[in-house]
């Protein structure tokens, strides 16, 4: 088997730079083309992808929306990222699936653990959609709990920042970035890297954490390929 990861993209991943939302195309491509050559590298690539790009549960239910019903609705973005998301990686030639842990049947499979590595062996990304089909939780959970599932050795983290920082370094000027980091230090110092029940599922099933930026050109694939990018999580 090669390496076999997950990549976590969040919805502001594919948000129109300009405007904050939205799905930009050229944008989505870049990333597409970054994960067609990282899986064309003998690696399995999973990825797990949020909504916040469309909709934000935790925004509208702290405005009075009820929780549950604004995560799946926050779900239903998701699933739309994800089906761009399989455009995109098949125009450059990588076979790609989206499954969802809500039904879709007319746009996308259902999730089933072991069709997905049986996917993933035959060399076809895998593109997991409605997080875990659960309200309160949110896609960083899915990531570790897909990972833990699929037997994947390393969760890939890509975000706005080029790693874990001692402090939150659009606010903090002199913000130290970190090389590595414990689970327990990201917990007890509250780091901003996964929520603490995702970073509690990948203490607990030994899955480094990788954090890098998805803005930097090229990135991704390295990540990937198992590059020293950005900040490792152990």
């Amino acid at each position: 088997m090669g390496r076999r990861v997950v990549l976590k993209l969040s919805g502001e991943a594919f948000a129109d730079p300009q405007l904050g939302y939205g799905i930009d195309p050229k944008t989505v491509q870049r990333i597409a083309n970054e994960i067609h050559e990282g899986n064309g590298d003998g690696c399995q690539v999973a990825v797990v992808v949020g909504g916040g790009n469309i909709f934000r549960g935790l925004s509208l239910a702290a405005e009075g929306m009820d929780r549950a019903n604004a995560d799946y609705m926050g779900m239903l973005a998701t699933v739309i990222n994800a089906l761009a998301l399989r455009d995109a990686i098949e125009r450059v030639g990588t076979p790609t699936r989206v499954q969802t842990a809500i039904t879709i049947a007319q746009v996308a499979e259902p999730y089933i653990r072991l069709r997905a590595i049986r996917h993933l062996e035959k060399g076809r990304v895998v593109v997991f959609a409605g997080g875990t089909g659960n309200p309160f939780f949110t896609t960083d959970t899915t990531a570790a709990l897909r990972a833990a599932e699929i037997g994947a050795e390393i969760v890939l983290k890509a975000t706005r920042v080029d790693g874990v920082y001692d402090a939150d370094p659009e606010t903090v000027p002199d913000a130290k970035r970190l090389v590595d980091v414990t689970y327990m230090e990201v917990l007890q110092r509250g780091l901003q890297v996964m929520d603490s029940t995702a970073i509690t599922m990948c203490m607990d099933n030994d899955l480094p954490i990788r954090v890098f930026s998805v803005a930097e050109p090229g990135n991704v694939t390295s990540a990937i390929r198992g590059d020293d990018v950005g900040t490792i999580v152990h």
